[in-house]
């Protein structure tokens, strides 16, 4: 139920762009208040300053009309009268021309004029009005008609329509630089949509954040999505590629043993054990593709504030259970230190990276730092590490390196940096790689803001 008047029908008449509503908006206000400055202008200038002058003037008007009316005969009338208004600034004629009853329609201020001068001088017959730089009275007195005339500055501000000129050219210089900022700062938006309409349809468009902070923040935003979606995409292709490479050898195994099989010989258990091997290489294969893509998918976790120590105590605590030996550094960390994460995001990644260092070396240095606005966490192994050219290759999904770095200890499915370098991309950090200077093996270190 709608309650109310209905204003729908003004979004037919309102701007449909951004533009243009935004040009509504700031024109609306200045309009609005230069209509209220020049109310008050006219109200205030044109009204009370006119009346005031013209009643100063028609003081002046009357001792002239009196003087005139006191006179004893014409030739001292019109004397009187000449004498008394030279002085006070007026031109006396006695008869005088006709004088008729007249104003312009735009003259704003001769009404108020000519209504304070009739209520001023009772002998007044017309107020001409005509002429913008004069005023002249028709008069009527004991001797007959006469006019006075003087000038029109005496009774209303000279030029009083400047203020209003200048304030409506200062209004609209001020839109028309107002309009050219507003366009610049519009263009930012327009960038960043014609970018995502681009990459709706598959192409993509060079694009850099620009404009105010918050254009640059959705621009920002916006590349960081159409990164990971490149970056899903890519690894998606390698996972497809992976799974044919990788099941290929143990399919043809399967088939090979298979083949020579006979319904009349019972397989050994040799065979079958082997047989076995290779099925629950390629149940491992698939489990692990499949935990990659499920992580890589899945970011809907939240982050929130979790003390740091605590935490790595229970992740080292579960890896030694499995066999391994580590050893936990945090020289200057007080137990209550906290950050901000997804707890079970970074914990597939430490528990990646601690996997990793134990299945290539001995030992394993997990060292904990921070700083007032970032974390970092490091481990470090002994084993033979992995050369500098190579730390690229070794962040792509997928990828195994040299397969004597295993030691026999079983190969993984190349997915345990990959999957830490995307967990620190997701807490907005790195991963980096180097070589471990106390230990000589690899060191992977997580960094991210707090």
């Amino acid at each position: 139920m709608h309650f109310g008047p209905d204003f729908g029908w003004l979004k037919r008449f309102m701007p449909r762009g951004l533009y243009g509503r935004a040009v509504l908006i700031l024109l609306l206000p200045v309009f609005t208040l230069v209509l209220v400055v020049t109310v008050m202008f006219l109200q205030r200038h044109f009204e009370d300053v006119t009346r005031q002058m013209t009643a100063s003037v028609a003081l002046e008007a009357g001792f002239v009309t009196r003087s005139v009316d006191q006179s004893t005969d014409l030739a001292s009338a019109v004397f009187a009268g000449t004498d008394i208004a030279s002085n006070l600034g007026f031109e006396f004629a006695m008869p005088g021309p006709v004088v008729h009853e007249s104003r312009v329609f735009y003259d704003v201020s001769g009404r108020i004029v000519a209504d304070e001068l009739r209520a001023s001088l009772p002998g007044l017959t017309a107020v001409e009005l005509k002429d913008l730089k004069q005023v002249r009275l028709g008069l009527e007195g004991p001797y007959g008609p006469y006019t006075l005339t003087f000038p029109r500055g005496r009774v209303s501000a000279s030029n009083p329509h400047q203020l209003l000129v200048l304030l409506g050219f200062t209004a609209a210089l001020m839109t028309v630089i107002a309009g050219i900022f507003l366009r610049n700062q519009l263009r930012p938006i327009r960038r960043l949509a014609q970018a995502a309409e681009d990459y709706g349809r598959g192409r993509l468009t060079p694009y850099r954040p620009g404009g105010a902070i918050e254009i640059r923040s959705a621009g920002a935003a916006f590349l960081d999505m159409r990164n990971r979606l490149e970056r899903l995409a890519e690894q998606r292709g390698m996972m497809l590629s992976g799974i044919s490479h990788d099941l290929r050898t143990p399919l043809t195994r399967l088939q090979l043993s298979l083949s020579m099989m006979s319904p009349d010989i019972e397989p050994d258990a040799e065979e079958i054990a082997a047989m076995r091997r290779d099925l629950d290489e390629m149940s491992r294969m698939i489990n692990a593709f499949l935990a990659f893509a499920r992580d890589a998918a899945q970011d809907d976790t939240k982050a929130e504030q979790t003390a740091l120590l605590p935490f790595l105590r229970r992740i080292i605590e579960d890896a030694e259970r499995g066999g391994h030996s580590i050893e936990l550094l945090s020289n200057g960390v007080a137990e209550a230190d906290a950050a901000t994460f997804r707890p079970d995001t970074l914990r597939r990644a430490i528990e990646n990276l601690i996997g990793n260092a134990g299945r290539y070396g001995d030992h394993t240095r997990v060292e904990l730092s921070t700083t007032p606005r970032a974390v970092r966490i490091s481990v470090e192994d002994d084993g033979p590490g992995i050369p500098e050219d190579r730390h690229e290759d070794a962040l792509r999904p997928f990828s195994r390196l040299d397969p004597g770095r295993s030691r026999n200890r079983g190969e993984g499915a190349g997915l345990g940096l990959a999957i830490a370098a995307d967990t620190a991309r997701m807490l907005g950090g790195q991963l980096r790689l180097g070589r471990s200077e106390d230990l000589g093996g690899l060191k992977a270190e997580i960094a991210f803001p707090r």
